[in-house]
């Protein structure tokens, strides 16, 4: 349904040219009482010659109500393009910082036995979910009499209208991701954002450095996706993604295309504990010499960020304070060179 600002437009409209089309019939009819013919106005001064009758028809008809209604029809249909086009601005974005939200599960995308792309719907098929690059949203349920609440990057953006995707990993001890695992079609999470310090911009930094452990690739993948579709988007890209098996690697199809179709700017270099026979990567945890090897080295114009379970993040702390980056402070900051998200559940960044 069209709304009051749509339905303004529409009037406004179709009112000045019905004034437009009156006024143009009355400036006719004054002109042909005097003896004068439309297209006489634009040969003042010039010899008259005779009319051919063809002429003459054509001229009446250019000149006619027929001409005019077709001029009235290429307007409307120009203007409803125009503003289809560029008219209609983004819809209000949906998260609300103060207020918890409820959204319906609309599609399941299983990745693995334990791992899919949880589809919420948003009340409308045009809205936004109003999440910047690099934020995140609390997710809330109550299980067992408690309200619990984690943290959950969209691996969706604003982009992506009337909905928005959570990846999760469902572990059997894990409270939220097991809850949501168990949602049917139709039934609803509880949803508040933005939340977190950090925004992406394309002038941030020359360089990130990125580390993710399972699925704190997460948030990673928000930015890189933002900056590699960005044509305006000069950042270059190094991610190195820890795993613990090779079916643990998710969504490594997109990661490889987009390495692959955007060389100048994105690599990513996978690591696993239990790696298979032709393996040609890292293996068992990430190590100083990795960070160093694949990672931008320390400067002014890097930023590092890492997503991980807790003894991963404290080892790359360790590795990052031993190649001379700025150690990552405890509530990170927008001006920090090291960022650190935790994993607290087994649950998710």
């Amino acid at each position: 349904m069209p709304n009051r600002n749509q339905i303004a437009f529409l009037a406004s409209f179709v009112g000045t040219s019905v004034l437009l089309y009156a006024l143009s019939e009355f400036v006719k009819a004054k002109l042909h009482a005097a003896g004068y013919h439309v297209s006489d106005l634009i040969l003042i001064g010039l010899e008259k010659k005779p009319r051919v009758q063809a002429d003459d028809e054509m001229t009446d008809f250019m000149s006619g109500p027929y001409a005019q209604l077709i001029a009235l029809a290429l307007a409307l249909v120009t203007s409803a393009w125009v503003y289809l086009k560029f008219g209609r601005g983004k819809r209000k974005p949906v998260l609300d910082s103060q207020v918890w939200k409820e959204f319906p599960l609309k599609e399941k995308i299983v990745i693995s036995p334990n791992t899919a792309i949880y589809r919420f719907a948003l009340p409308h098929p045009e809205d936004v979910l109003g999440l910047p690059i690099g934020q995140h949203v609390s997710v809330s349920a109550e299980i067992g009499g408690k309200d619990i609440m984690r943290s959950y990057t969209p691996t969706s953006s604003d982009d992506n209208l009337g909905h928005f995707d959570l990846l999760v990993k469902a572990y059997e001890k894990g409270n939220i991701s097991r809850y949501i695992s168990l949602l049917k079609i139709g039934d609803k999470v509880r949803i508040k954002g933005p939340k977190g310090q950090f925004r992406y911009t394309p002038q941030l930094a020359r360089e990130f450095g990125m580390i993710a452990g399972g699925t704190g690739i997460t948030p990673m993948l928000q930015i890189i996706r933002a900056a590699l579709k960005n044509p305006l988007d000069r950042t270059k890209l190094s991610l190195i993604y820890a795993n613990v098996n090779p079916e643990d690697i998710l969504l490594k199809k997109e990661l490889d295309e987009l390495a692959s179709k955007h060389s100048h700017r994105f690599r990513v270099f996978y690591v696993l504990n239990n790696p298979p026979p032709s393996w040609d990567g890292g293996v068992g945890f990430v190590t100083k010499e990795h960070i160093e090897k694949y990672l931008p080295p320390t400067s002014t114009d890097i930023k590092v960020l890492m997503c991980g379970p807790p003894p991963m993040i404290t080892a790359m702390k360790k590795h990052l304070a031993e190649l001379s980056y700025a150690a990552p402070r405890t509530v990170s900051k927008l001006e920090d060179q090291v960022r650190r998200r935790v994993l607290t559940e087994p649950p998710h960044c």
